[in-house]
């Protein structure tokens, strides 16, 4: 992208983290945790100016993958009592919270050990890891980071069908951003911006 992909600006004077934390706290998560790396002074800054209630945790070795971040969250979130963590990417803003909801809520009534938005072939975020899985991922490897661990434990009870596109739309791209989201900040999770 060139810039952060935290700090990219939505509608409603929101950024895809500004939005991302908002999305959690609205579906009911009561401990939200941003793991900042790279820029972190400024996107510290972007969730101090939203004036949203979250965490930040750095991660001296974000330069080592995504798998260091989850650990540097997981090294935060893993203490007694707490059962399962909620992770998503940065650039996955655009999930609603009554997906967020739906994901926790499959994981209440079903005990998966992996719970995942699926759309046909898809998975998307956000995704719940059981506390069970917490020392697998520890011990996952940095090249592979947790997708191994996620697909030997999904399941057909913790894979969630849902209609919500904005589980799977991942940002990477200028283009893929100027596709999803409008000139005036808004953002459309149906069509996109073709």
């Amino acid at each position: 992208m060139g810039r952060a992909k935290a700090t990219l600006p939505l509608g409603g004077g929101d950024t895809f983290l500004s939005r991302i934390v908002r999305t959690f706290l609205e579906a009911g998560v009561d401990d939200v945790v941003v793991v900042v790396g790279h820029d972190a002074e400024a996107i510290a800054a972007n969730v101090s100016h939203a004036a949203l209630r979250a965490r930040l945790v750095m991660n001296p070795d974000y330069d080592r993958g995504q798998l260091s971040s989850i650990l540097a969250g997981l090294n935060v979130v893993d203490r007694p009592g707490v059962a399962a963590t909620l992770i998503t990417l940065v650039d996955v803003p655009l999930v609603s919270a009554d997906t967020v909801r739906a994901v926790v809520d499959c994981y209440r009534r079903t005990h998966a050990l992996v719970v995942r938005p699926t759309s046909g072939a898809r998975h998307g975020h956000p995704l719940l890891i059981d506390r069970a899985l917490f020392s697998a991922l520890r011990a996952a490897e940095p090249g592979a980071g947790a997708k191994p661990v996620v697909r030997a434990h999904a399941s057909a009870a913790g894979d969630l069908p849902i209609a919500d596109e904005g589980a799977f739309i991942d940002i990477d791209t200028e283009a893929e951003y100027r596709k999803w989201v409008r000139p005036d900040g808004r953002f459309d999770a149906g069509e996109g911006n073709r």
